[in-house]
């Protein structure tokens, strides 16, 4: 983690900041480095409610890295899902080489799950890897999406069949050609977190879904 993310945090609290409300951070240890409290959400019962109908079973959460494992377990487990993962080694920060899937995916639809999308480089590359290995169907479930122009690129000679992801960050404008993105709105959400927050309740029963 860089220290510019403590100066950040440093920032907000000088800037007069009592409590911050944020969801998904790319390293959960962050939530260390501020001296108030702070309320990490999750955009997964967002995510999960729509791959529920989206996605048939009997189903697979896959992890397109080594990073993203206790995530895609997190999500395996709300939609009853297996769980596979894909080892990766990274050639450059533009450029990832695949090296092993491991789990079963043939003939069954695979969520590829990440916080955080800009080049598309590791979800499209797992996504070659699970389509070699007969994946049936494959949606992708990342909470921030920051495509670049390259990302849009990558993403519209893909094999993912729908890249859903939230609006946490506002959305670029779709690239001609870039084939299905679905954008869920968490404002539902972090409206009902900062509602509960004021009224001083618990902001634990968010993360559950029925």
């Amino acid at each position: 983690m860089p220290i510019t993310a403590k100066l950040v945090a440093n920032l907000l609290v000088t800037a007069g900041a009592n409590r911050i409300l944020t969801m998904d951070l790319h390293a959960q240890q962050m939530q260390g480095f501020f001296d108030i409290p702070v309320d990490h959400l999750y955009a997964a019962p967002v995510l999960v409610r729509y791959l529920r109908q989206a996605v048939t079973a009997p189903a697979v959460v896959v992890a397109p890295d080594s990073g993203s494992v206790k995530m895609a377990d997190y999500y395996a487990g709300l939609l009853g899902a297996d769980l596979a993962i894909v080892a990766k080694r990274r050639v450059d920060a533009q450029q990832v080489a695949v090296l092993n899937l491991v789990g079963e995916v043939e003939g069954r639809d695979c969520v590829l799950v990440d916080d955080l999308a800009t080049t598309a480089g590791t979800i499209v590359a797992a996504a070659t890897r699970l389509r070699e290995a007969g994946a049936r169907r494959i949606f992708t479930a990342v909470t921030h999406c920051r495509l670049t122009t390259e990302g849009y690129q990558r993403l519209a000679d893909s094999c993912i069949d729908e890249f859903v992801t939230t609006d946490t960050i506002p959305a670029s404008p779709q690239q001609p050609g870039v084939k299905r993105i679905t954008i869920l709105s968490v404002a539902e959400l972090m409206a009902e977190a900062v509602k509960r927050i004021h009224e001083e309740r618990s902001v634990t029963t968010l993360f559950q879904l029925a």
